[in-house]
């Protein structure tokens, strides 16, 4: 568990803006999941519930994920059960259980560019932006490659279109962090490919997507263009799994979304 000495509760974005600015040690509070896996001392930290940051917000060209909204809304919101062949809510929906999943946060999930990320590889494979409180708006493949700066994530903003759309992983266990996982999406004729727990944090194969584009897809070969993926992408080793391991399970998942997108054709 973690203490904090100090709660800071802004009611607004603009009131958490100027404690941002003027707490240079301030931690922001997301949903809290891993810091209460771990022993950590906060001097002071800040609460983003009572700023209204809770809803995903869906009008007729877009979805709108407020930082605050939960990975389980997003695994039981029905408007994203329907965009994108569910790809979100199929993502999240092995994440740990589902009582870290009624806790775990879009935007600490995004914020944070985990390694072992379900979310960003899904994500990644879609017309999504990021908003930041200081940064302004961006598209989430620039946010991801940029360095962690002191901000807030306001909203996940994923564009509305008829892309198809599937994500596939591996796991030792089915509520494990994934060993490996893959993205796979096309809209008119763009192909996506995109990589994640690698163990980095997810990684677009731009080279195999852009050739892959070109490419009728009566000459494709869904084996070829996952191994060319495989090897573009860069894996490594940790305790879970190998970067040789990895590499070919990925060639595998890659393989398995490539048919899938095709099928839905």
């Amino acid at each position: 568990m973690f203490t904090i000495e100090q709660l800071l509760q802004p009611s607004s974005l603009d009131e958490a803006a100027v404690m941002l600015s003027e707490n240079p040690d301030l931690v922001v509070l997301g949903g809290c999941g891993f810091l209460k896996m771990g022993s950590r001392r906060i001097a002071k930290a800040m609460d983003l519930s009572r700023c209204g940051l809770e809803e995903i917000r869906e009008t007729e060209t877009q979805i709108e994920l407020n930082a605050m909204t939960t990975l389980y809304d997003i695994e039981t919101n029905a408007s994203l059960r329907d965009c994108f062949d569910g790809i979100l809510p199929r993502a999240v929906g092995h994440i740990l259980g589902v009582q870290f999943r009624r806790c775990a946060t879009i935007g600490a999930s995004v914020y944070s560019k985990y390694g072992f990320s379900d979310i960003l590889p899904a994500l990644l494979v879609l017309d999504t932006e990021v908003e930041l409180l200081r940064a302004g708006r961006m598209p989430l493949a620039e946010f991801l490659d940029k360095p962690v700066t002191r901000d807030l994530l306001v909203r996940v903003i994923i564009h509305k279109d008829d892309r198809r759309a599937s994500y596939r992983d591996l796991r030792n266990a089915s509520a494990d962090f994934p060993i490996v996982n893959a993205a796979v999406s096309l809209y008119r004729g763009q192909w996506a490919i995109v990589g994640g727990a690698r163990p980095g944090k997810a990684m677009l194969a731009t080279k195999t997507g852009q050739e892959l584009s070109n490419l009728p897809v009566e000459q494709m070969n869904a084996t070829a263009v996952a191994q060319q993926a495989a090897d573009e992408l860069v894996f490594g080793s940790n305790n879970k799994a190998s970067a040789d391991y990895r590499r070919a399970m990925f060639a595998v998942l890659a393989k398995q979304a490539l048919e899938e997108v095709l099928a839905c054709k």
